[in-house]
C-alpha cells in the first residue's frame, strides 16, 4: 500500500520543468576476451557439455553481485555481454559506479520463475530470458532487507555468459534511483536521503532527524524510528519509484513500501518518496510538513490497513505535520475555511471516494480531514487521538470503525460532524 501527502493551499507549487539527463557515457576496460564460436557440429557437443542455462547465470549473478558489493570494476565488466550495444554496456558501467556511492548492507540476486519469452539477440549461442529477484537494504534506513522484481536477458557466446540487456523482459520491472544517475547520498542519525541533486539532498537531510523525532513523539517510539528517503530528479523517475497507480502532477510525496504485513507487522521496504518540485521548491516549513505527514505513514504504516477511514488515515499525518509549524487554522485550511464561511459546516465527514478527486474539492477534503483530527486532538488528547488512529486504521468495515471511534471518543459519527461543525466558525475565524 502506498500513501500520499497532497500539495494544499499555500503549499501549492507550479510543477518542476525537471527533465532526466543522459547518463555521463564513460570510457570501458578492455572486454574480456570472447570465447571463439565453434562450427555448428562442435557447437552442439560444446552445449551438451556445458551447464544447465539456470545453473550457469545463477553462477553470472554471483559473480556480479559479489563484483558490486566489493568493488571489483573488471568483475563486474566481464559480466556484461561484449557484444552488446555499446551504450548497453556504458549504461551498465555507469550503474557500478552509482550503486558504490549508495551504503547498502544487503545486495544479491536471484532467478525468479520460469524462462519467459524473448526477442532474438544476434549471435548467440544460447539464451535465456528470466524475472530477477534483486533482494538489498539500504544501510541505516532498513532493518530487514526488501525485494524488487527486474527482468534480464541472458546469452551465451561460447562457452561463457553475459547479461545482455535489463529492460523489455517483464513489464513491471524496477529501477532504483541508481539507475537513474549518479547519486548524491547523505547519512543521518535517523536515516538515508539518496538522490542527484547534492542541494536537494542536503534540504532533504537538514530536516529529517527532526521530523522523526517529531513524528516519534506523538507516535510513540514502537517503530523503527529511521526513514529512507529517495529524491527523484524527473517525473520519470518518480513513476518508477512509486508505481504507475499516482498521478505524479498531483502529490507532494508519497510513502510506500514493498511489503506489509499487518497480522506480523513487518514491513519491507518503506520509503518517503518526494516529487521534484517538493524537494527544491517548497519553502522549508511547507518541506518539513510534507516531511513529517510521510514519515508519519512509515511509522504508522505496520497497522494501516487498506479499506480503513481516509479521513482518519491522512487527517492523522496532517495533524502531525502541521502540529509544530504555528500556523493558524485559517491558514493550514484556506479552502475549507471559505467553503465554512459561504455556506457552512460539511454536511457529512468525508468519505474514502472523495480522496479520488482532484484539484480544489481534494483540497478541501484533506484540509477537513486535517480539521476532524485537529478537533479530537483538542477534545481527547494526543495520546488517545494516536490509540483512536491505531484503532481506526485497522478497521476495515464501516462497523468496526464506528466502534473504535465510539469507544474511544464517546461520539458517533453524527454526534462527531456536529460537534466539529459547531466548532469550526471558532476555530476558522
Amino acid at each position: 500500500m502506498s500513501s500520499t501527502g497532497k500539495a494544499r493551499g499555500w503549499l501549492v507549487l507550479a510543477a518542476s520543468a525537471a527533465v532526466l539527463g543522459g547518463l555521463a557515457l564513460v570510457g570501458l576496460p578492455e572486454p574480456a576476451p570472447v570465447t571463439p564460436r565453434p562450427a555448428p557440429a562442435e557447437n552442439a557437443g560444446l552445449a551438451a557439455r556445458l551447464p544447465a542455462p539456470e545453473t550457469a547465470v545463477r553462477e553470472l549473478l554471483a559473480r556480479r553481485q559479489d563484483a558490486i558489493r566489493s568493488g571489483d570494476e573488471a568483475a563486474f565488466a566481464a559480466t556484461v555481454d561484449p557484444e552488446a550495444p555499446a551504450e548497453f554496456q556504458q549504461r551498465q558501467l555507469q550503474l557500478f559506479h552509482n550503486l558504490q556511492t549508495v551504503p547498502l548492507t544487503t545486495f544479491d540476486y536471484r532467478l525468479d520463475g520460469a524462462p519467459l519469452p524473448h526477442a532474438p539477440v544476434p549471435a548467440a549461442d544460447g539464451v535465456l530470458a528470466s524475472r530477477v529477484a534483486l533482494r538489498y537494504a539500504l544501510s541505516g534506513a532498513d532493518s530487514v532487507p526488501t525485494e524488487r522484481p527486474l527482468g534480464y536477458l541472458f546469452a551465451r557466446r561460447g562457452a561463457s555468459w553475459y547479461l545482455t540487456d535489463d529492460t523489455g523482459v517483464v513489464p513491471d520491472a524496477w529501477r532504483g534511483p541508481w539507475d537513474f544517475g549518479p547519486c548524491e547520498v547523505r547519512r543521518t542519525d535517523r536515516g538515508l536521503v539518496v538522490g542527484h541533486d547534492a542541494k536537494a539532498v542536503d534540504r532533504v537531510a537538514a530536516q529529517l532527524d527532526s521530523s522523526v523525532a517529531d513524528v516519534t513523539e506523538v507516535w510513540g517510539s514502537g517503530w523503527a524510528q529511521r526513514v529512507g528517503v529517495l529524491v527523484p530528479e524527473s517525473p520519470e523517475e518518480l513513476r518508477a519509484l512509486v508505481g504507475p497507480e499516482f498521478a505524479v502532477d498531483g502529490i507532494a510525496g508519497v510513502a510506500v513500501a514493498d511489503l506489509v504485513d499487518i497480522r506480523t507487522k513487518r514491513v519491507e521496504g518503506a520509503r518517503v518518496v518526494l516529487t521534484p518540485r517538493t524537494s527544491v521548491e517548497l519553502p522549508e516549513v511547507a518541506l518539513g510538513v510534507v516531511l513529517r505527514h510521510e514519515i508519519t505513514h512509515v511509522a504508522a504504516r505496520a497497522v494501516t490497513a487498506d479499506g480503513a477511514p481516509m479521513w482518519m488515515l491522512e487527517g492523522f499525518p496532517d495533524y502531525v505535520g502541521y502540529r509544530k509549524t504555528g500556523l493558524a487554522p485559517r491558514d493550514i485550511a484556506p479552502e475549507l475555511a471559505r467553503v465554512v464561511s459561504e455556506v457552512g459546516p460539511p454536511l457529512r465527514l468525508p468519505t474514502n471516494s472523495e480522496f479520488h478527486q482532484a484539484g480544489s474539492r481534494l483540497d478541501v477534503t484533506y484540509q477537513q480531514s486535517w480539521s476532524i483530527v485537529h478537533y479530537l486532538a483538542g477534545r481527547i488528547g494526543e495520546d488517545r487521538l494516536t490509540d483512536l488512529y491505531r484503532r481506526m486504521a485497522t478497521a476495515t468495515t464501516p462497523e468496526a470503525a464506528e466502534s473504535a471511534l465510539l469507544e474511544t471518543t464517546g461520539l458517533t459519527s453524527p454526534q462527531l460532524l456536529q460537534a466539529w461543525g459547531e466548532d469550526l466558525p471558532r476555530t476558522l475565524s
